[in-house]
């Protein structure tokens, strides 16, 4: 029997090193200190954006450092991850490294950075798979968003609580099983009745155009990355209807 004699390549991430070492990331910032934060982003390296972060918040104030550095960072990202270059693993540890530096800079700061407005986030009831909601989550932190996250296999009755006691601008629901995205338009039936009329869109692999818009407030997310732009839609006054024309049909 042979046996592997050389290990050193057993823990390459080669989705990394071989797709992603071709093609370099933009520059972020003509600030060295801002783009050395914006490269730990980049390369999801918490230990990284913590020493950078303490650093730069010794000669800059931490909102430009957040925004010119972690977010401008993330946003590179999002990028990176729509043409196909980064993948989930890539997006999840580069969000962490942000978040990380925001708590930082909040720390500094001694309160929140402000918000543009909150989104509430989930996983339809019974589904437990919530890569597209992870996805979503980090990119919409990316922008600015509060996302309150309920998490994976919500009940309708937790999603509607959390937009009366939240108030948000948008929900969100993922569904990759066609046994749990039926949640949606219940979800939706109760929010009319309490005239909350909140655009909500839904996305997922079990999720269809056509079901999605077969009721009220449904608005169908084809791909994760366009959570954020339909964040800004509703956050300058869009109406689930104008949403549902502008993305859907």
């Amino acid at each position: 029997m042979k046996y592997l004699s050389d290990t050193s390549n057993v823990f390459t991430r080669y989705d990394l090193n071989i797709e992603v070492a071709g093609q370099s990331a933009r520059k972020i910032s003509e600030d060295d200190i801002f783009q050395e934060v914006a490269d730990f982003v980049l390369q999801g390296d918490e230990e990284g954006a913590e020493k950078a972060v303490k650093s730069a918040l010794k000669t800059k104030d931490p909102v430009d450092i957040i925004n010119q550095g972690l977010i401008a960072g993330m946003n590179e990202v999002s990028r990176l991850w729509e043409e196909g270059v980064y993948f989930l693993p890539q997006v999840i540890l580069s969000s962490d490294a942000m978040s990380l530096g925001i708590a930082l800079c909040e720390k500094k700061m001694g309160k929140s950075m402000d918000k543009k407005g909150k989104v509430v986030t989930h996983t339809a009831e019974g589904d437990i798979h919530d890569i597209g909601q992870v996805i979503v989550n980090a990119l919409l932190n990316a922008s600015g968003y509060e996302v309150i996250d309920l998490g994976a296999d919500v009940p309708t009755d937790k999603v509607v609580e959390a937009c009366k006691i939240h108030d948000p601008i948008m929900v969100t629901g993922t569904a990759l099983m066609t046994t749990t995205m039926t949640a949606f338009p219940k979800i939706a039936a109760k929010l009319r009745r309490l005239d909350m009329n909140i655009p909500f869109v839904c996305g997922g692999g079990a999720v269809s155009e056509e079901y999605v818009t077969g009721f009220d407030m449904g608005i169908w997310g084809k791909e994760a990355n366009q959570a954020p732009e339909m964040a800004e839609d509703s956050l300058n006054g869009d109406d689930w209807q104008t949403m549902r024309s502008k993305w859907n049909g």
